[in-house]
């Protein structure tokens, strides 16, 4: 699948003159609701001969509304278009949320997206979506005003998971608390860090545990503990089991920053310089500051066990 093409705005988005499939909203995380959305969307521009577009949003609109407390968000702007192309969308619109693009009025947004995108033929949302100035636009007004301009407006019905709606809010919440296996459940994949491995100072090694360090910040933290993992890069053509821990590393060195170090249980063909991803399987414990060093030796002992458990490794 190509990489999708990229759009700084919707003045700047020069589409081709194929019909336009276009799948709105913010999409942090790209969920399984999510997916039915932008998978609607896809399947009518490949079956019209069309061509199918994400319009997404930057900042997150909660910077406007909220500059305060704003939403933390599950995945970067890159991994976000890395999935969307997978996806199968071929162009991604990043329009600038700013004070004058939130006072649009809802009844005219339609007509302003028609007047930017002249080949626009359809709209998908998730039925819970809302647009326009004080956000008072909702689905119906949307397919209201979509009839008098002859287009297509799709609403998706929100998919559910034990009763309650996916969201990326509940998302956000389960990995705030380490639940990384319910997180990848509403995901509909395992939630991953991606980073370069950078050089530790070897205390892994010297405590029979060699670790590798990876380069990740997170905008949405992930509870600090320890959990198993599988690695994936250029150097092995299958994911590595392994078991990670994301901390501030308080029996050695009390760090400033969350730091993710990953223990591959077995042979590591990987080191300082490599490009991984880290996918975050189960939760193990949180993190912990012990007597001392040996102390927390027995203890990483005991998470490589458990670890190695879930892969039945010996």
């Amino acid at each position: 699948m190509s990489e999708p093409v990229q759009f700084s705005g919707l003045p700047a988005a020069k589409l081709p003159a194929r019909p336009l499939h276009l799948a709105i909203g913010m999409f942090d995380g790209v969920h399984r609701g999510h997916r039915a959305v932008i998978d609607a969307a896809v399947q009518a521009a490949r079956s019209s001969g069309g061509q199918a577009a994400v319009l997404t949003f930057w900042p997150h609109p909660s910077v406007y509304f909220r500059a305060d407390n704003p939403t933390r968000l599950i995945m970067t702007p890159a991994t976000k278009a890395r999935v969307l192309g997978e996806l199968g969308v071929e162009a991604i619109i990043t329009q600038e949320f700013t004070p004058e693009f939130a006072r649009i009025p809802a009844e005219g947004f339609l007509a302003a997206l028609q007047q930017w995108l002249p080949q626009l033929a359809g709209v998908y949302v998730g039925d819970n979506w809302r647009f326009g100035c004080k956000r008072t636009g909702d689905t119906a007004l949307l397919q209201r005003e979509g009839s008098k301009l002859g287009l297509t407006v799709v609403s998706v019905p929100r998919l559910a998971a034990d009763g309650a709606p996916i969201s990326s809010t509940r998302i956000r919440e389960l990995l705030t608390a380490g639940e990384v296996a319910a997180a990848n459940e509403l995901l509909g994949y395992a939630y991953a860090a991606e980073g370069v491995v950078t050089p530790g100072k070897q205390l892994g090694r010297t405590l029979g545990f060699p670790t590798l360090n990876l380069e990740w910040a997170p905008d949405q933290r992930l509870r600090y503990g320890v959990y198993v993992v599988r690695v994936l890069g250029g150097k092995s053509a299958t994911p590595l089991p392994a078991v990670a821990n994301y901390g501030l590393r308080p029996t050695v060195e009390q760090t400033l920053a969350p730091r993710l170090e990953v223990h591959v249980l077995g042979e590591c063909p990987y080191g300082t310089g490599d490009v991984l991803t880290v996918e975050f399987l189960r939760f193990l414990r949180p993190e912990m500051k012990f007597a001392g060093v040996e102390e927390l030796r027995l203890q990483i002992a005991r998470d490589r066990a458990a670890a190695s458990a879930d892969f039945s490794l010996r």
